[in-house]
């Protein structure tokens, strides 16, 4: 069941067309950066993008600054909304489930397809921002010894940039994790994909918008975006690991509580389209 999931998934012309879309806001950025020479002042803008003018092969995780925030989780949402609830308004819910197919067995293909989707996303555009940055930007301070410069201004070494930039796109993957088992909830409780989907939304701007009340304050360490930027701090010398550690736990209990409620509700929800 998984490997159907994963070739329809592949074969799916929107699923190349969605990466290409996400992968077209950094790519612009890069071109921009590179004829302009301007960037952000160092503190403002998506993370790292003010140091990327100076060294191109910190412009990935510029990259995932960009898109995190906003245009992978819409894209999340809507696939993830889309996996049971699309299903049942085509009306092949029903025939998928009179075959030997356990129903855990469905939704476990139908969550594994939709993070194959989001790490085939993080891989193109982390690839892609990475050749653009180094052909674009340059990588004039790349070094044996210190190919790049941390938050704090200390040097990295090649192995600590790839080990800490392969921290971050996994960090960042979780947190689509947490969006994907949203998603797949509501996906679950209706059978309009595009109301799984807006739903999901909804969830995460309000999230966003909670987060910059001060009346919010005792609300916030539990919002699902409170730590999506954390991966900064891993770029730190020494690294920061208390909002990581707090971001990667707060992450797997939406994980498991929405999972769990996709889950049961779909165990015991009757089909009949």
């Amino acid at each position: 069941m998984i490997g159907v999931e994963l070739v329809k998934l592949v074969r799916s012309h929107r699923t190349w067309v969605t990466i290409a879309l996400i992968d077209a806001l950094p790519s612009l950025v890069a071109v921009l950066l590179a004829v302009t020479d301007i960037g952000p002042r160092p503190g403002t803008g998506p993370a790292f993008l003010s140091a990327v003018l100076t060294d191109g092969t910190l412009f990935p995780l510029a990259a995932m600054g960009i898109v995190l925030p906003l245009f992978l989780p819409i894209a999340v949402a809507v696939t993830a909304g889309e996996a049971i609830a699309g299903e049942a308004q085509q009306g092949t819910l029903r025939y998928m489930l009179v075959r030997p197919v356990g129903r855990t067995r469905l939704l476990v293909a139908k969550l594994v397809s939709v993070m194959t989707f989001v790490v085939l996303t993080v891989v193109v555009v982390a690839a892609t921002a990475y050749v653009l940055g180094v052909l674009l930007l340059g990588s004039e301070r790349v070094t044996a010894t210190g190919p790049a410069t941390s938050v704090s201004g200390s040097s990295l070494s090649t192995q600590e940039l790839v080990l800490r930039t392969l921290l971050a796109l996994a960090y960042g993957m979780l947190c689509m994790l947490g969006v994907a088992a949203i998603a797949l909830f509501l996906s679950t409780v209706t059978q309009s994909p595009l109301g799984a989907a807006l739903g999901t939304l909804a969830v995460l701007v309000a999230s966003t918008l909670l987060l910059t009340l001060d009346a919010a304050d005792v609300l916030q360490p539990y919002l699902p975006t409170r730590y999506w930027l954390a991966f900064v701090d891993l770029f730190r010398d020494p690294i920061l690991w208390r909002d990581v550690v707090r971001g990667v736990l707060l992450q797997l209990v939406y994980v498991v509580v929405f999972l769990g409620a996709g889950w049961a509700n779909f165990m015991t929800k009757d089909v009949t389209d």
